[in-house]
């Protein structure tokens, strides 16, 4: 049987270590922890991380491995990333809340992961099944 497959939005993931530069190493980290979790890993990024990502020689290799895809120049990883998790059911591990998208996402909510790196430790929100009611406005 295979396993399910979770998308990681790797440009927030990148970009989640606060005050400095998109780190490749949040991203490798994230994908060995989803991999440990039984997860199927998909890397989706903007194309514009290639010029912000502090390994530049480490993330080429990992996009002409296939182990990270990215979206198109001038296209937004944010739509690929909802399109795919809708398409093949899948959970999402991002700290972005997709408002922008809500409207033809609906159901981005019940398919977040959210997470933090804290010394290189990647931790995830975890939440039992599905949300209930109106969480909104609460943190």
């Amino acid at each position: 049987m295979s396993k399910p497959i979770v998308l990681v939005d790797g440009s927030n993931v990148a970009h989640s270590t606060e005050g400095e530069k998109a780190q490749l190493a949040n991203i490798l980290a994230v994908r060995e922890k989803m991999t440990e979790e039984g997860f199927e890993p998909v890397v989706v990024v903007d194309a514009a991380l290639r010029h912000q990502i502090d390994d530049r020689a480490g993330y080429e290799q990992l996009v002409d491995n296939g182990v990270v895809r990215q979206a198109p120049a001038g296209t937004d990883a944010d739509y690929f990333i909802l399109s795919f998790a809708r398409e093949l059911d899948a959970r999402i591990v991002s700290n972005d809340r997709f408002r922008d998208r809500l409207a033809a996402f609906p159901d981005v909510a019940d398919r977040l992961i959210r997470f933090m790196i804290v010394e290189k430790e990647v931790v995830l929100e975890r939440r039992a099944g599905k949300r209930n009611g109106n969480t909104r406005g609460r943190r």
